[in-house]
C-alpha cells in the first residue's frame, strides 16, 4: 500500500488507540499521586515514542537479519492489525493488566499499550516501503504520539464530559475502521504473492 502522510497518521492513530488506552492507563495509574499522573503519562509515551522511532531507523536491517520480505512484513501486519481490531470491536471483559503499586515504569503503558507488537510492525512496514519518506514518517509518528500524551492527560476530563458510552462507542468505531485496512492490507499482500507465484 502507498501510504501518504495523512493515511499513515490516521493509522498509526488508530494502532496506538489512544481512546482504548484510557482504560489501561486509569488501572495503572490509580495508586499514583493526582498531581503525579501527567508527567508519569508524557514520560510513558517519550519512551514509547523513542522505541518506536529507533525501530524506524533500525527497522531496514533488522528485515535483512531475519531475511524478512517486505511482502511478509505487509501480510503478518495485516493478520497483526486484525485481531487487533477484532479485541477493539469485541473488548474483552476484564483488562489484563498488572495491579501496579507505585509509578508504573515502561512496563505495562510505553510497552505494549503504546508500543506493541502491531505498533512496531507498522513503522517498520512504513519504511520499508518507502525509506525515501521517513521524515514523513518521523512527522506521522510526532503527531500521533502528541494526541496520545493529550487524550491520555485529560483522560478523566474525557469520560466525564463525554460519557462511557461515547468513549466505548468511539473505540469500536476505531475497530471497525482498523478491520477495513488490515483486510486491504492482506487482500494487497496475496494479491502480490499470486502475480509472483505467476510471473515466476
Amino acid at each position: 500500500m502507498n501510504y501518504t502522510f495523512a493515511s499513515a497518521t490516521i493509522l498509526l492513530i488508530l494502532i496506538t488507540d489512544p481512546i482504548g488506552n484510557i482504560p489501561i492507563f486509569a488501572n495503572a495509574l490509580r495508586h499514583v499521586a493526582p498531581e503525579r499522573r501527567p508527567w508519569v503519562i508524557l514520560r510513558e509515551v517519550l519512551i514509547a515514542f523513542v522505541l518506536l522511532l529507533t525501530f524506524m531507523f533500525v527497522g531496514d536491517g533488522f528485515l535483512r537479519l531475519m531475511n524478512l520480505s517486505e511482502l511478509s512484513l505487509q501480510i503478518g501486519g495485516g493478520v497483526i492489525l486484525f485481531l487487533i481490531a477484532l479485541r477493539m470491536i469485541f473488548p474483552q471483559p476484564s483488562l489484563d493488566v498488572p495491579d501496579t503499586f507505585g509509578e508504573p515504569l515502561i512496563v505495562p503503558l510505553a510497552v505494549p499499550a503504546i508500543a506493541g507488537p502491531s505498533a512496531l510492525a507498522t513503522v517498520l512496514l512504513l519504511v520499508s516501503q518507502a525509506p525515501d519518506r521517513r521524515l514523513e514518517w518521523i512527522g506521522a509518528l510526532c503527531i500521533t504520539m502528541a494526541l496520545s500524551a493529550v487524550v491520555l492527560v485529560l483522560a478523566e476530563r474525557i469520560q466525564r464530559i463525554a460519557g462511557e458510552r461515547f468513549v466505548v462507542a468511539l473505540e469500536r468505531l476505531m475497530g471497525l475502521v482498523l478491520v477495513a485496512v488490515s483486510i486491504e492490507m492482506l487482500l494487497r499482500g496475496i494479491r502480490t504473492f499470486v502475480l509472483q507465484l505467476s510471473s515466476s
